[in-house]
């Protein structure tokens, strides 16, 4: 039987485009398929902010940031923390090559595409205290100029421009049920072609089926995504032993679509999937007051300064600072027996402090309006951040401590907090303010980030007591655990060919993004650093594209 196509790529999210635009660059015929239909051109990557990690970049060196490969690769394998001989074997080498590539061509590859990064560097992610244990040793987070819709579009306008030289076909509203194997390779996918449907980005939408399919090529490469918009499957594989129990209650970071349906297809083919109970949520979710999505979360990007609080209203214990080391304060939040916290902090804080999450939260950067990116140096919260202030459900603001801890009583979810607890933390912490040093590791830490030029100018908030009402008014944040990412996933080798639970190569099959733990199955370990995932989607769907346009016929 003739191919439909070279390869059939089962995915039209950013490690889709990435190893579409590799293979049409060789000449190579592909038929791309989706579940959604073509308003999701780009999947998750469009709504994210756009962050990706390199080692010693131009922007870093203009901030007198030294970094270095070693430096990275240190931070990075301290923070994945391997310890599976067999899980780990490809991911160790994923994550040896990740770094190579983001100290290495990694800028220049997405430059020559048109894409261009803030000139000031992020610093995400801190970890928890050591030097050899987890987390950035300098910052490394380099926000797209346009954020997640420029990361997509400079892939997408050559695969755009390729289908119009007859070299791709989009199969969107194709649900694949089964891969089609034979011989022991994979040589195409069938499933359920849907009822056409016209919602939005995003939206959830019906599946409702209109007939069947079957297509045909020399290869396969799924870049499906992950399982965070599945709370079923979270918790399926929650890592009871390392965080406690999973969440009774979360929130989503992820479109519906990110099902983890692939997952499960392609491990019944015969595809080995590894350290499935790795995974990345956020602790500082709430809920959207405009969503796209079902329980659609967004994530605060905090600065160091808030007050950390469980549900009962003790401080979280050092290093648990806002922006530190994301799972060890999971871990240490569910351990109290709730779902939520609260963050405590002033009108001043959250004024140059907080960024949120997402695209469609910096209409500045994504717009690429310097004069509005501008304005974010002066007095006032950005807008989105004002807008979650006058209508969040989980923000509230009032002038004093009593009526901020009366207000954080009226939305709580689990027990009533005591005003006396929250008093003695706040004073606590205004009591070591008075000094350029303090015992209060937290107060450290705010002066540590503030050494680095970029954050003092626009990031952090210079040292204050919070019941200063010169900086108030005060605001309490409750925060939600949210899903987001799987750092499990197929286990491929180095040229992202999926490989068999015995080891051998699975002919004709491959996996790229966060259907493959971003590449081999978890390149990240246990730990991210930030600014890895669409970087991971980048490489490993590049990876595949061009082994395939390497190897066939």
């Amino acid at each position: 039987m003739k191919d439909d196509a070279d390869v059939i790529v089962v995915g039209a999210g950013l490690a889709g485009l990435v190893a579409t635009y590799e293979l049409t660059r060789a000449g190579r015929r592909v038929l791309v398929v989706d579940q959604e239909n073509e308003a999701n051109l780009g999947g998750q990557a469009f709504w994210s902010l756009g962050g990706l990690f390199l080692v010693n970049s131009p922007e870093q060196r203009r901030m007198g940031i030294n970094d270095s490969y070693e430096l990275a690769l240190a931070d990075w394998l301290g923070s994945a923390g391997f310890d599976r001989d067999r899980e780990d074997h490809w991911p160790r080498q994923w994550a040896h090559a990740y770094v190579d590539f983001a100290a290495g061509e990694k800028r220049a590859y997405l430059h020559g595409l048109g894409l261009r990064v803030m000139p000031t560097v992020g610093w995400a992610e801190r970890g928890g205290g050591t030097a050899t244990g987890h987390g950035n040793s300098v910052p490394r987070f380099h926000l797209t100029w346009g954020t997640g819709p420029e990361v997509v579009r400079v892939f997408r306008e050559p695969v755009l421009a390729a289908a119009a030289r007859g070299l791709v076909t989009f199969k969107y509203g194709h649900q694949v049920d089964g891969l089609v194997v034979e011989d022991g390779a994979a040589v195409g996918v069938r499933g359920t072609v849907l009822a056409t449907s016209s919602h939005g980005r995003g939206v959830a939408a019906e599946r409702e089926a209109a007939g069947e399919f079957e297509l045909r090529g020399q290869a396969v490469v799924v870049t499906s995504g992950g399982i965070g918009g599945n709370h079923e499957l979270v918790r399926k594989n929650w890592p009871v032993d390392r965080l406690g129990p999973a969440p009774r209650a979360m929130i989503t970071g992820v479109p519906a679509y990110v099902d983890g349906r692939m997952l499960e297809i392609t491990e019944g083919a015969g595809g080995s999937i590894v350290n499935r109970d790795r995974m990345w949520h956020y602790t500082e979710g709430i809920k959207n007051w405009d969503p796209v999505w079902p329980d659609h979360a967004i994530r605060i990007i905090p600065g160091p300064s808030s007050l950390w609080l469980d549900a009962t209203g003790r401080r979280l214990p050092a290093p648990l600072f806002p922006g530190h080391d994301t799972l060890a304060t999971m871990r240490h939040i569910l351990s109290t027996g709730h779902d939520h916290s609260w963050f405590v902090l002033t009108r001043s804080i959250v004024e140059k402090e907080f960024a949120l999450s997402g695209s469609e939260q910096n209409p500045d950067v994504t717009g690429k309006d310097l004069k509005l990116v501008l304005s974010r140096v002066k007095k006032g919260a950005p807008g989105p951040v004002q807008a979650f202030l006058d209508h969040g459900e989980d923000f509230v603001v009032r002038p004093t401590l009593r009526e901020l801890v009366d207000g954080m009583n009226a939305i709580s979810p689990g027990p009533a907090l005591d005003f006396a607890d929250v008093e003695r933390e706040v004073l606590a912490h205004d009591r070591n303010v008075g000094n350029a040093y303090s015992k209060d590791l937290q107060l450290m830490a705010v002066r540590n980030a503030r050494a680095y030029l970029p954050d003092k100018i626009t990031r952090v908030a210079a040292p204050h007591r919070f019941l200063d009402p010169a900086h108030g008014p005060l605001i309490a944040v409750r925060l939600h655990l949210l899903t987001r990412k799987t750092l499990g996933g197929l286990e491929t080798t180095l040229d992202s060919q999926v490989v068999r639970p015995d080891g051998e190569v699975f002919d004709g099959l491959y996996a790229a993004g966060e259907v493959a733990g971003f590449g081999g199955g978890g390149m990240h370990g246990y730990n991210a650093l930030e600014g890895t995932f669409l970087g991971g989607c980048i490489f490993s769907g590049r990876a595949a594209g061009r082994a395939l346009a390497r190897s066939l016929g």
